[in-house]
């Protein structure tokens, strides 16, 4: 099995919070679970399913705000964003509309979309965790933003392998991939991003460069 991200294939079994196989790669930090242990597709699309969210569920709407807020520096409303992965009951791009910002939505499971533009602006909350080959999906997300445009992550981070055994992040079955600072570095000079706001444990906003 070779990193999901970096395609090193020196890579350490480690113990999460629950009997998946779990793999941290000794150049980029990101720590993978062995497909093998994947949740079928239907299972995972259940999974989101039972989650409450919406526009009208005020916790939801706050915790997207921690992304929002600090992306809001770099937006404005002759903009054209997307979110990637929006989930069953898109609200982002709800947020953004109440500010006069236009944002698309974008979901594998529940909203399709052609993705033929080019977007000055890409959000994916709650997303990079998910992704089964986090590699293929950051080259979609490169090919989609403009030079000059702007990404914003939110996931949480793994910072110490001596708590990862006991993270509740791992004990989410669709969680498959698990990123550290050192990730989002590698991502950075990978993709030719630029930081303009990290928060050192869940969001992250980059510029991708001219």
């Amino acid at each position: 099995m070779d990193c999901k991200l970096c395609l090193n294939n020196e890579l350490n079994e480690i113990s999460g919070a629950d009997t998946r196989n779990y793999f941290l790669c000794n150049n980029c930090n990101l720590i993978s679970v062995h497909p093998n242990n994947y949740i079928s597709r239907s299972e995972e699309k259940q999974r989101y399913l039972s989650h409450i969210n919406g526009i009208d569920q005020p916790g939801y709407v706050e915790f997207l705000n921690r992304a929002i807020e600090p992306a809001s520096n770099y937006l404005n409303k002759d903009m054209l964003g997307l979110d990637y992965g929006c989930g069953y009951a898109p609200t982002l791009s709800k947020i953004l509309k109440r500010k006069g910002i236009h944002c698309e939505d974008f979901d594998p499971y529940f909203l399709k979309n052609d993705l033929n533009k080019k977007y000055d602006f890409i959000f994916s909350t709650e997303v990079f965790e998910h992704f089964g080959d986090p590699r293929i999906e950051l080259e979609k997300i490169d090919e989609l933003l403009k030079p000059g445009g702007f990404l914003i992550v939110m996931t949480e981070r793994w910072d110490d392998l001596n708590r990862f055994s006991k993270w509740y992040y791992t004990r989410d079955p669709s969680h498959v991939v698990f990123y550290h600072n050192k990730t989002f570095d590698y991502i950075e000079n990978k993709f030719r991003f630029k930081k303009l706001f990290d928060d050192k444990k869940r969001i992250i906003v980059y510029k991708k460069c001219q």
